[in-house]
C-alpha cells in the first residue's frame, strides 16, 4: 500500500463534508441515508468526547477538496482475548477510485491500528462490490464470510 496523495485525520470543518459523502456512500450502497445531523454527531464523537474511540481520516484531491473518508474504531476480540481496530466505513466519491487514495486511507487506517497497539483491522462490504472485492483482496486481506445482523433498541 502506497499513499499517493494527502490523508490526514479529520478537522470539524470537515465533517460537513465527510457527512455529505457519508450520504453518497449510504446512495452507492443502497442504505438509508445518514441522520440529517450526522456532522454534529461526529463532532461529539470526534471532538467533544474525553477519550474519543472514532478515528475519521480524509482523503484530498490534488485542489485541498476531501473526496473520501474512513472510520474505525477500536473493538475486542472475545475469541482472541484482544483488541482490534474495526473499520466501519471507507468511501471515495466516484471518479477518484483507482487513484491510489483508497490504497492511501487503508494505509492510514493501518496506521491508527498500529499506534493503538492492534494487530488486525477488520470491516466488511457488501457481497455485491466486487470492485471493493477485488481492492481489497490485492491489498492482502481475506474475506470471512458471515450475516451482519442489527437489532433495534426501543427506548
Amino acid at each position: 500500500m502506497t499513499s499517493a496523495r494527502p490523508v490526514r485525520h479529520a478537522r470539524p470543518d470537515d465533517l460537513p463534508r465527510v457527512a455529505e459523502l457519508a450520504a453518497e456512500h449510504a446512495v452507492y450502497e443502497k442504505a438509508a441515508p445518514p441522520v440529517p445531523d450526522l456532522a454534529e454527531r461526529l463532532g461529539v464523537l470526534l471532538f467533544d468526547t474525553p477519550a474519543p474511540r472514532l478515528r475519521c481520516l480524509v482523503a484530498e484531491a490534488d485542489d485541498g477538496e476531501v473526496i473520501g473518508y474512513a472510520t474505525c474504531a477500536p473493538e475486542i476480540s472475545t475469541w482472541d482475548g484482544r483488541e482490534y481496530l474495526h473499520m466501519d466505513c471507507l468511501f471515495l466519491r466516484s471518479g477518484h477510485r483507482g487513484s491510489g487514495l483508497g490504497a492511501a486511507l487503508m494505509d492510514a487506517v493501518v496506521a491508527e491500528a498500529r499506534a493503538l497497539g492492534a494487530e488486525e483491522v477488520q470491516w466488511q462490504t457488501p457481497a455485491w462490490n466486487e470492485g471493493a472485492i477485488r481492492f481489497y483482496d490485492r491489498l492482502g486481506a481475506r474475506a470471512k464470510e458471515k450475516l451482519r445482523y442489527s437489532l433495534p433498541v426501543q427506548g
